[in-house]
């Protein structure tokens, strides 16, 4: 490869850290409180996502926010949603189950029932993943055999 093309190869984007589970869930001091109003780019930097990413949610209405022109801007609900959305895709939950999850637990007042909400759903989720992977397991175990006989043959 000639030395031009491994400089335009060489490209790489910044790196963001991403914020740790408690801190996506407001339970560390470290945790960010929310500003009143947050332009697309600083959601961006701030959760380490790309522009694109959240104008997909913003087309799935998980958020949802005003626009002044052709700026969007979001409020310290939005940045709530973007928190509880970004935490639960780590978990594995599907954007069918975020959505529902986020409207839930943004429309419910308690903080207690909030928290007991999410981590039942959470439970849940945890239940779904291992039954994945008992399944995925089993799956690698035929291989395993699978591969044992195709050698031996």
């Amino acid at each position: 490869m000639s030395s031009a093309a491994q400089g335009r190869s060489k490209t790489t984007e910044p790196t963001i850290s991403k914020p740790s589970v408690e801190e996506m869930l407001g339970l560390t001091p470290q945790a960010a409180e929310p500003k009143a109003f947050y332009r697309i780019g600083d959601l961006s930097r701030e959760f380490g996502v790309t522009l694109r990413t959240l104008r997909f949610y913003e087309d799935r209405g998980l958020l949802q926010p005003t626009r002044r022109g052709v700026t969007r801007i979001y409020s310290s609900m939005d940045y709530r949603r973007l928190r509880l959305i970004l935490l639960c895709k780590t978990l594995g939950f599907s954007l069918t189950e975020i959505q529902r999850l986020v409207e839930h637990y943004l429309h419910t007042t308690s903080p207690k029932r909030q928290l007991d909400e999410l981590r039942a759903a959470f439970q849940r989720q945890r239940s779904q993943l291992l039954s994945q992977r008992e399944g995925l397991e089993a799956s690698m175990a035929a291989i395993d055999a699978s591969l044992a006989a195709l050698k031996a043959a």
